[in-house]
C-alpha cells in the first residue's frame, strides 16, 4: 500500500497481513496436518489467547473513535492515542493481532500456524509499524519523541 499523502504508507492493510498468514497456515496444515494440542488444552488456549485480544482491540478502536481520529493506517492521523493500553505499548492492537493468531493457531490445532507467528510479528513490525513511526513521528514531533521514551513499541 503506497503512501499516498498524509498516511503512514504501511504495505498493507494489517487485517489482511493477518489473514493472509492465516491462509497460508490453513493451505499447509490441509496438506501436512500438524497438530499439536490435545482437545482440552485446544479450546481452553484458544478461549485465552483469542477473548482477552479481541476485548484489548475493541478498546482500543473505541479509543481511536473517540479521539476523532483514523484508527487504519492508511488514513491521516489526527490525534496521537497515548491513553489506556497506549500507556504499556504502542501497538497494542498489532499485539492483539499476534496473540488472536496464536489462539487461532491452538482453535485450529495447527503447528504451521504457531510456525508462521513470528513471521507475522516481524512483518507487521517492518512493513506496518516501521512505516507509522516516521510518518507520526513527522506529523507529531514533539509528543511523539517524549511518548517513545516513555512507552515500548510492543510491551
Amino acid at each position: 500500500m503506497a503512501n499516498s499523502g498524509d498516511t503512514a504508507g504501511v504495505i498493507a492493510p494489517p487485517p489482511l497481513i493477518v489473514l493472509g498468514h492465516l491462509l497460508v497456515g490453513l493451505g499447509l496444515d490441509a496438506l501436512w496436518p500438524a497438530p499439536f494440542l490435545g482437545a482440552q488444552t485446544q479450546w481452553l488456549l484458544a478461549c485465552l489467547l483469542i477473548v482477552p485480544p479481541f476485548v484489548l482491540a475493541l478498546w482500543c478502536v473505541w479509543l481511536f473513535r473517540r479521539a476523532n481520529t483514523a484508527v487504519e493506517p492508511w488514513h491521516p492521523s489526527t490525534v496521537l492515542v497515548t491513553d489506556g493500553p497506549y500507556r504499556f505499548s504502542r501497538n497494542p492492537i498489532y499485539l492483539a493481532m499476534v496473540v488472536a493468531f496464536a489462539g487461532l493457531a491452538c482453535a485450529i490445532d495447527s503447528l504451521w500456524l504457531i510456525g508462521l507467528l513470528p513471521v507475522l510479528a516481524l512483518v507487521l513490525d517492518r512493513g506496518v509499524i516501521a512505516r507509522e513511526e516516521p510518518y507520526l513521528a513527522r506529523r507529531f514531533v514533539t509528543d511523539y519523541g517524549a511518548y517513545c521514551r516513555k512507552v515500548r513499541r510492543w510491551i
